[in-house]
């Protein structure tokens, strides 16, 4: 009999990115796949690639009373007439009513995916509501899957879930990284030095990079500053920033003003594909304030480009401090800068860093071995629950 397997996320970005090829890859290995997404343009396109079923279900990722419990509805409708042997929930708001409506229809195996903790940068009320919705979430599936040991330790330190649920697969990573796309090469090297000419970059001027939202989440303000230091030291830097400035998280207007004003501060916007971009890295700076188990940091390291951030949930899986990169105190942006001036400036430890770095993504974090951890899983517990 044919396992009938169901992923739920909020939006199709996350599918996009966190989930590429993982749904491809469970339908090789005999898995009948449907995804349930908030449905948009994208949503056909992701249904071609992975060669699987899609459902578009509307969701919103805030709060929403009236909305969530039509989704809510929507999907207990959905999961019923499917009727699969496993559910798969993640993303904060799919993680929740999806767990749910998995729960009311008693779906054999529930598996709530945890990718990071919001709460970890609330306070006040919010903290709270959170604190409950990943309680509820939790406490409707059979398993809490983390993305990292350090989500795991946070998770079971707050009392979110009994620790029997809470499990990390191999070395954690919800998805893994394709180190084959990201292999150094001639050709995208050639791409670098193009890119380097379009943003009209000196071909020897060192840069720090960093890829993501720009957020005060994400370590923003911290980072300028940190920049601001380092240009004491070494006169020609640039600071490289690829990713969109995102509402909800705002920077705060002096922050923004700092960037905009600055001579050796470029923003690209989003950018579909960054692969070339870490090629004209000389290190990423990766300061978020938390994680679950970041993947561009995996990104980098499958360049051969180190990485410099706060030693914080998530991050310190991703990267070892002193072997493949540098953490410091979260919140210190001079240590950060510190941090940033000795890989730049050290040859011999960038060396260092930058090919451990690749060799353990190579060696843990490859796609195919995450999602063969995944298939493994989903076997099992489908043996176990349906013998």
């Amino acid at each position: 009999m044919t396992t009938r397997l169901v992923y739920i996320v909020t939006v199709p970005l996350t599918a996009n990115t966190l989930l590429r090829g993982q749904l491809r890859s469970m339908c090789t290995y005999g898995f009948d796949v449907t995804l349930i997404v908030s449905p948009d343009e994208s949503l056909q396109q992701v249904a071609q690639r992975e060669g699987i079923k899609v459902i578009g279900i509307p969701m919103t990722r805030e709060i929403n009373p009236l909305h969530d419990i039509v989704s809510l509805w929507r999907l207990f409708l959905i999961l019923r007439r499917l009727k699969p042997h496993i559910v798969n929930a993640g993303t904060p708001k799919a993680g929740l009513l999806g767990m749910i409506a998995a729960w009311l229809n008693r779906i054999p195996v529930r598996i709530y995916q945890l990718r990071g903790l919001r709460m970890e940068t609330t306070s006040g009320w919010q903290y709270h509501l959170l604190v409950t919705t990943e309680r509820l979430a939790s406490a409707c599936a059979h398993f809490v899957i983390c993305n990292s040991q350090s989500l795991r330790d946070e998770c079971a330190r707050l009392g979110l879930a009994s620790v029997e649920k809470l499990l990390v697969l191999g070395s954690g990573s919800s998805n893994g990284v394709d180190v084959d796309r990201y292999r150094p090469d001639t050709a995208v090297d050639d791409e670098a030095a193009h890119i380097k000419h379009t943003l009209n970059v000196a071909a020897n001027a060192p840069i720090i990079g960093f890829v993501g939202r720009l957020t005060i989440d994400k370590g923003i303000p911290e980072l300028i500053d940190a920049f601001t230091h380092v240009t004491t030291q070494i006169s020609n830097a640039i600071l490289l920033l690829i990713g969109p400035f995102e509402r909800g998280d705002n920077l705060s207007l002096a922050t923004l003003e700092r960037i905009h004003s600055h001579p050796q501060i470029i923003t690209t916007g989003y950018v579909n594909d960054p692969t070339p971009y870490y090629k004209v890295m000389r290190v990423l700076a990766f300061p978020s304030h938390r994680e679950g188990f970041p993947n561009v940091p995996l990104e980098a390291a499958a360049s051969g480009v180190p990485t410099v951030g706060f030693d914080v949930t998530g991050t310190r899986d991703a990267v070892i401090n002193g072997k493949t990169g540098i953490l410091v105190a979260p919140g210190d942006s001079h240590k950060l800068a510190q941090a940033l001036l000795t890989v730049l400036t050290d040859e011999t430890m960038h060396c260092a860093l930058a090919t451990a770095a690749r060799d353990r993504v190579v060696s843990e974090f490859a796609n195919d071995q995450i999602w063969r951890n995944w298939a493994n899983f989903y076997q099992a517990q489908s043996n176990n629950a349906l013998s």
